[in-house]
C-alpha cells in the first residue's frame, strides 16, 4: 500500500515494550478527548503504559474491591487505575494480558465507581 504525503510514521515500539490497545469504543473516545486536552500528560502516560505497567505508583496502581477484577472471556485479569496527572480526575482503567495493556475504560473525570 503507498504511503500519502504527510502521513503520520507510527513511532516503533522497543522489543521490551508494552502494546497499548482499546479494549472498547469508549476508552477510544476517553483516550481521543484526554490526548485534546492534556496532551504532555498522555504523552507521559503513553511512554509509562507501554514500558512500566505494572508498577505500582502514586499515580498508577490495582483497583480494589469489586472492581479489582475484570473478566474477558474465560479469562480474569487484574483490573489497574492510571491517573495521567498527579493532581487531576482524569483515569485510565486497563488490564494487561501478556505483553498488551488493554484500555478498559478512560474517564476525563474521576469515575463515580471509586469516589
Amino acid at each position: 500500500m503507498a504511503a500519502k504525503k504527510g502521513e503520520l510514521a507510527p513511532r516503533p515500539p522497543r522489543k521490551t515494550e508494552y502494546e497499548i490497545r482499546f479494549a472498547t469504543t469508549h476508552a477510544r473516545k476517553g483516550w481521543r478527548d484526554l490526548v485534546a486536552t492534556i496532551r504532555n500528560p498522555m504523552a507521559h502516560a503513553w511512554d509509562f503504559l507501554t514500558r512500566t505497567p505494572l508498577d505500582t505508583t502514586s499515580t498508577n496502581y490495582r483497583l480494589k474491591g469489586e472492581l479489582a477484577t475484570i473478566r474477558r472471556g474465560e479469562a480474569r485479569y487484574d483490573r489497574w487505575q492510571h491517573k495521567p496527572t498527579a493532581k487531576g480526575t482524569a483515569r485510565i482503567w486497563f488490564y494487561v494480558d501478556g505483553h498488551t495493556v488493554f484500555l478498559e475504560q478512560v474517564h476525563t473525570n474521576h469515575p463515580n465507581e471509586t469516589k
